[in-house]
């Protein structure tokens, strides 16, 4: 029997300095996250950062936390009810820090009978800190808890037709809407190493603003090449004229070079060279969360007004658009149907 795992990337329980202190733990000693030596890591992360960046992570999830609880769980629960509504095999949510953890995501689907798992990591672009970290674990745990059961993970769907059409259709209709002057697309930023570390020819990826154009094998895990393409695709199907648009990358950490140019001082630097109207997308991430709504929601538009621009606003991720839902059922029951 077949059944499907949709992942996410998880949440604190709650606002608490304690669960929010919890949760960066997890988070941050993936060695896929801060790909450091083990007793490095946990010096820095245990010694440093979880003594002095959970009461500040703590207030900057208050300001976006829903009623419900996190708005990235419950816009989560709301595509997994709707997807599972219209699947023709079993379909659970789990995500890959916090809960509901994909090891009580796999034990749901083993309990009715579930030996072939389709996993689908909510990431449409590769990175070893999302995609690849997911598929680790779940391997990992079904290798030692589940060894009849088959895993087939989704590759990376950023170039998929049906992908981009709904991603499309979710930023046009904001455009008709706010008239933006310019657009950005802001994808979450990663360290220049984990571009490098993921370039399966080991010589491809130079990062020098020619090798994500190059047609290469590497690029079926380049993070880079895929956040690029993303773009490119949704301008194609949008017709939208260049200049109009363009891509920086957000969410830094210490002071190694990540992925550039950072999407705060291209903001900043539209405001102040006479950009009056900016409208922000966030393609990395399927669903609202953290660094959607208080980042740039918050953050980013305050600072675009302080450097004098007027009107920011940020397009909603596809979240539980129904036309997303729909894509992703269609993906599960074809899987199904082989």
């Amino acid at each position: 029997m077949k059944g499907a795992l949709l992942v996410n990337l998880g949440s604190p329980n709650s606002t608490s300095v304690k669960d929010v202190k919890n949760y960066l733990d997890e988070f941050l000693m993936d060695k896929r996250v801060i790909d450091i030596p083990y007793l490095i890591r946990a010096f820095v992360v245990k010694g440093i950062i979880l003594n002095t960046r959970p009461k500040k992570s703590a207030e900057a999830y208050k300001k976006i936390w829903w009623e419900e609880g996190s708005p990235l769980i419950v816009l989560s629960e709301r595509l997994h009810k709707k997807v599972a509504a219209k699947s023709n095999i079993p379909v659970e949510l789990a995500m890959r820090y916090g809960n509901p953890s994909i090891e009580s995501g796999i034990k749901k689907l083993a309990n009715q009978g579930v030996t072939e798992i389709y996993l689908i990591p909510l990431y449409p672009q590769f990175a070893m800190a999302t995609t690849e970290t997911i598929v680790v674990l779940a391997n990992k745990i079904v290798k030692k808890q589940y060894p009849n059961i088959k895993i087939t993970d989704v590759p990376a769907f950023y170039n998929q037709p049906d992908y981009i059409e709904v991603l499309s259709n979710s930023i046009q209709k904001h455009l008709d809407e706010n008239k933006p002057d310019h657009l950005l697309f802001s994808y979450h930023g990663v360290p220049e190493r984990h571009i490098k570390k993921s370039d399966i020819t080991k010589s491809h990826c130079k990062i020098d603003g020619s090798c994500c154009n190059t047609p290469s094998p590497a690029h079926e895990f380049c993070y880079r090449h895929q956040c690029y393409e993303t773009t490119k695709l949704v301008a194609k199907n949008l017709n939208l004229k260049e200049g109009f648009y363009s891509t920086s990358f957000q969410s830094r950490l210490g002071r190694d070079p990540w992925l550039q140019p950072y999407t705060d001082k291209t903001i900043d630097d539209f405001a102040q060279n006479g950009v009056k109207n900016l409208a922000v997308a966030t393609p990395a991430f399927v669903s609202d969360c953290l660094e959607t709504l208080e980042e740039i929601g918050m953050e980013a538009n305050h600072s675009f007004k302080e450097n004098g621009g007027d009107f920011f606003s940020t397009i909603p991720c596809l979240n539980d658009n129904v036309e997303w839902a729909q894509t992703l059922t269609n993906w599960i029951n074809a899987w199904a149907s082989k």
